[in-house]
């Protein structure tokens, strides 16, 4: 395991992901205390909760700012992230981790539980191609008690209003630029300033031989066959064992899906 350097500020690179992540994703805030008001009425003030691909803990700081009673199981498979995340929740045993890749057929083994009455994930499953994202949510069926409640937020969209879609877009587009003139970090930014800090350099090189390097671009028009459409991911929550699945939030190019058991 990772020793954490008192040199490192756990918390402020916690902050550090959330302001790069708002850069994409403005309406951030809003997304998170809907889904934090939608665990809270479904599973009330004591929850079990899943933090799937937790990333640095955002999610989970949430909850229990707000659910203090709230246990949180964080699982993800970043070494960066997940150390950020052990750092920042140091000590709070409200909270355990378990480290996994979600699209082994196995993964669950890893957690220290069975059943919840939440799972919550944000900006993370878009990643996952259809086979896997449809053996993803059966399994979490699986995983929640019954009345318990899925909410994810990712990117999806709905492409019935395509020239709103475009103009809000634009507007976006422009604020990002304006945003990055005044110092704003984008994700190969952020990643950069992780592979100079000497207390993660040892979970950052793991990360990129695991996972890719961020810092490096991506070929442009790459194939994949990744779900972007609202409507697919409440037809398949459906179909995977879901009693009910609505929209509860939704941007632009984002949208918060909650599902109950």
């Amino acid at each position: 395991m990772t020793r954490f350097s008192r040199a490192s500020d756990w918390q402020q690179w916690q902050k550090s992901w959330d302001r790069q992540q708002e850069w994409y994703m403005p309406d951030r805030e809003e997304r998170f205390r809907v889904m934090v008001d939608a665990v809270e009425a479904v599973a009330g003030h004591t929850p079990l909760v899943l933090d799937l691909a937790c990333g640095t803990g955002s999610i989970s700081d949430r909850v229990l700012r707000a659910l203090p009673g709230a246990r949180i199981v964080c699982v993800d498979i970043d070494p960066v992230l997940l150390t950020i995340a052990r750092g920042h929740f140091a000590g709070d045993e409200r909270v355990t981790f378990a480290e996994a890749d979600l699209t082994d057929l196995d993964w669950t083994e890893r957690l220290p539980h069975m059943s919840f009455d939440a799972v919550v994930t944000a900006t993370a499953l878009h990643w996952l191609d259809t086979e896997p994202l449809l053996r993803l949510y059966g399994t979490l069926a699986g995983l929640l008690r019954d009345g318990g409640v899925f909410l994810n937020a990712d990117h999806m969209r709905d492409e019935s209003a395509p020239r709103l879609n475009a103009a809000m877009n634009a507007l976006l587009a422009r604020r990002r630029q304006r945003q990055r003139g005044e110092g704003a970090l984008d994700w190969a930014d952020w990643w950069s300033r992780v592979a100079d800090d000497p207390d993660l350099a040892e979970p950052a090189a793991r990360r990129f031989a695991l996972l890719g390097d961020p810092r490096v671009p991506q070929p442009a028009g790459a194939k994949t066959d990744r779900p972007t459409a609202t409507d697919w991911h409440l037809a398949t929550l459906r179909e995977q064992g879901f009693a009910e699945a609505r929209q509860l939030w939704c941007s632009t190019g984002d949208a918060l899906v909650a599902a109950v058991r």
